[in-house]
């Protein structure tokens, strides 16, 4: 009964887990760029008893009996499929329109320092600068960077913005006159590897080494004749990828099981109160 008892409690914690990536899924339904969260589960161990040796009857199973200790959450995989484009007639609303491809931002680390991050969220402004430039950032601030990995200024006046298929940016002067930048894009080659900072943001892993990559596995920056490959919409976000059906059936099969662990449980404590009370 005891082994009953922490089968189910295994299977159960790992379950909470389920329920929580399932939420969070849920909460970002209407975060644009969001890509969802999948969890997997495999078997912990288990102990086999096989049947008497003797034994010569044919059967379709496996014969013996497998008594294993619950399931473990084995990963926790993101799905990257492309989302919905939404039309949003906002010159600094820019999207991909092909996975995998991902705008650089520039955020602090540490005191001084500052990392690369990526993000499908297109919303930008400009901020005012001391020197009399704006200065291109996302909706939290950060700087956006261009394809020479520093932060994408202009001249201040500009009437309007545009961008083109390659992930030029143009800005257009009272006179007429433009001025022209190349926004930073890199595609990812294995989004998997990448460690995550927050709904949106992801970076490149500090532990490259452990797990016997370079950074050119994982990520590459489309630049000169590769600039080709990029896919932008000006005037578009990508929506969440989330599949609210889906999540909600995987919440109510998590529950399920949730709720049949927990009356294992139950179960198995009145037959451990049935064997003692015996005298």
């Amino acid at each position: 009964m005891l082994r009953t008892m922490i089968t189910a409690t295994n299977t159960m914690s790992q379950l909470q887990s389920q329920i929580d990536i399932i939420g969070n899924n849920l909460s970002n339904t209407g975060t644009h760029g969001y890509k969802a969260k999948d969890a997997k589960f495999q078997e912990l161990l288990y102990q086999q008893f096989n049947n008497d040796k003797l034994d010569r009857v044919e059967r379709d199973s496996p014969t013996g009996i497998r008594y294993g200790v619950g399931a473990a959450l084995a990963q926790t995989q993101m799905n990257w499929k492309q989302g919905s484009l939404q039309s949003t007639d906002r010159d600094l609303d820019f999207a991909f329109q092909e996975p995998k491809q991902y705008f650089n931002v520039l955020m602090p680390d540490g005191v001084d320092g500052q990392q690369t991050a990526y993000t499908r969220q297109g919303a930008f402004y400009v901020s005012p600068m001391e020197n009399g430039e704006l200065m291109l950032v996302n909706g939290d601030g950060y700087p956006v960077a261009s394809a020479d990995g520093q932060v994408t200024t202009i001249p201040d006046g500009v009437t309007d913005f545009s961008v083109n298929e390659t992930g030029i940016l143009t800005a257009t002067y009272p006179d007429g006159t433009t001025q022209q930048r190349e926004l930073a894009v890199s595609v990812l080659q294995k989004p998997n590897a990448m460690e995550h900072l927050s709904a949106t943001y992801i970076a490149m892993p500090d532990n490259l080494e452990e797990l016997g990559l370079n950074a050119e596995d994982i990520m590459t920056d489309l630049l000169g004749a590769d600039r080709g490959e990029i896919a932008m919409a000006n005037r578009m976000l990508e929506l969440s990828n989330v599949d609210t059906s889906k999540e909600m059936t995987d919440l109510m099969t998590a529950q399920r099981s949730y709720q049949f662990n927990a009356r294992s449980i139950t179960i198995a404590d009145q037959m451990l109160g049935l064997i003692n009370g015996i005298r």
